[in-house]
C-alpha cells in the first residue's frame, strides 16, 4: 500500500487555495468576455507560479525536503509538457475560428474538466502500482518510447479535420454554425443545439486525456506519493490557461524545447526502469530536469535556426 504525506490539513489548504484562486479568476477578474492581453496573462502566470512555489515550500516544511523537491520536479515536468497542450489549443482555436474574447471561458471550463480527469488518472495509477508494482516498468518503457518519438519530430502535427473527437461530435450533435456569445448551448425550435464553443470545449477535454497519458506516468517517475502527484499536476494544469495567452504569440521562439522534453521523458523513463538497481536521489533528478529544460529554452531563445546568416 502506498502511503501519502497528505494530511487532512494539507488537503484542506490545497483545496482552499485552488477554489479561491479559480473563483477570483472567473467571477471577479474575467466575468465579462474580453480578449486577454499579454500583460494580464503574464500577471496570472506569475500568480499561479507564486502559489505553486509557496505551496511547494509549505509541503517541504510540513513533509520534509524530499517531498518538497518531488513536488517541484513534478510541477516542472507538467509545466514543460503543457507547451504541447498550448500548441494544440492554438490549432483548435484557429480551426474553429473561436473569437479571442471567448477563449478564456473555454479554457477555464476545459482546465476545470482536466482537473477532474487528472484526479481520476492519479487514483487509477496509484491503485495499479499498489497492486502491480511491475506497472512502473511499463510506464518507464512508454516514457522512453515517447521521449525518443519527441526527439525525432521537431514539430507536433495535428490535423483537426482528421481528429476522431471532432468527427464524432459533428456526426452526433446538432451544432449551430455561429457563436451565441459565451453560451455553450442554445435552444432553437424547442430543441437544444450545441454552439461552436461547446465543440471546442469537448475537443480540448478529449485532447487533455491524450496528454495525461504522458504526464501522469512521468510524475510517477519522480514520486509515488498520491498527494504530491495530484497537487503538483493540478497546480501546473491550472496555470496552463494563463500560460496559453502568454506563449501563443511566442511559440516560434521554442524551436529546441522538444529536445529538452524528449530527454526529460527518456531520463524519467530510464529512472523508472532502473529503480530496482539504481537509486537516483530526487535532488539529482530535479537538477537534471532543470538543466535539460532550461538549456533547451535558452538555446531556443538565443539561437534562431530560421534566421539567415549574414551574407
Amino acid at each position: 500500500m502506498i502511503e501519502s504525506v497528505g494530511t487532512p490539513l494539507m488537503w484542506g489548504v490545497f483545496g482552499v487555495v485552488v477554489v479561491t484562486a479559480l473563483a477570483l479568476d472567473l467571477f471577479v477578474f474575467h466575468r465579462e468576455a474580453h480578449e486577454v492581453r499579454f500583460r494580464e496573462a503574464a500577471v496570472w502566470v506569475a500568480i499561479w507560479m507564486s502559489l505553486a512555489t509557496a505551496f511547494g515550500f509549505w509541503t517541504w516544511y510540513e513533509a520534509g525536503a524530499e517531498r518538497g523537491l518531488e513536488f517541484f520536479a513534478g510541477y516542472l515536468i507538467e509545466q514543460a509538457l503543457s507547451v504541447d497542450n498550448i500548441f494544440v489549443f492554438i490549432i483548435i482555436f484557429k480551426y474553429f475560428g473561436t473569437p479571442p474574447e471567448y477563449r478564456h471561458r473555454v479554457l477555464f471550463w476545459g482546465i476545470l474538466g482536466a482537473v477532474l480527469l487528472r484526479g481520476l488518472f492519479v487514483i487509477l495509477g496509484v491503485a495499479l502500482i499498489s497492486q502491480f508494482r511491475w506497472i512502473l516498468y511499463v510506464f518507464g518503457l512508454f516514457l522512453v518510447y515517447t521521449g525518443i518519438k519527441i526527439l525525432r519530430h521537431s514539430e507536433m502535427e495535428m490535423d483537426p479535420a482528421q481528429n476522431p473527437a471532432i468527427r464524432f461530435l459533428q456526426r452526433h450533435l446538432r451544432i449551430v454554425n455561429h457563436h451565441e456569445g459565451q453560451k455553450f448551448l442554445v435552444r432553437q425550435d424547442g430543441k437544444l443545439w450545441a454552439t461552436p464553443l461547446l465543440v471546442v470545449l469537448l475537443v480540448i477535454e478529449a485532447t487533455d486525456v491524450v496528454f495525461a497519458v504522458d504526464s501522469i506516468p512521468a510524475i510517477f517517475g519522480v514520486t509515488d506519493d498520491p498527494f504530491i502527484i495530484f497537487t503538483s499536476n493540478i497546480f501546473a494544469v491550472l496555470g496552463l490557461r494563463a500560460l496559453y495567452f502568454v506563449l501563443h504569440g511566442l511559440m516560434n521562439k521554442f524551436d529546441f524545447l522538444h529536445y529538452g522534453l524528449g530527454l526529460v521523458l527518456a531520463f524519467v523513463g530510464m529512472k523508472m526502469l532502473l529503480s530496482q538497481w539504481v537509486h537516483i536521489p530526487i535532488e539529482w533528478s530535479l537538477g537534471v530536469i532543470v538543466a535539460l529544460l532550461g538549456g533547451s529554452i535558452l538555446i531556443s531563445w538565443f539561437f534562431d535556426p530560421k534566421k539567415k546568416p549574414p551574407a
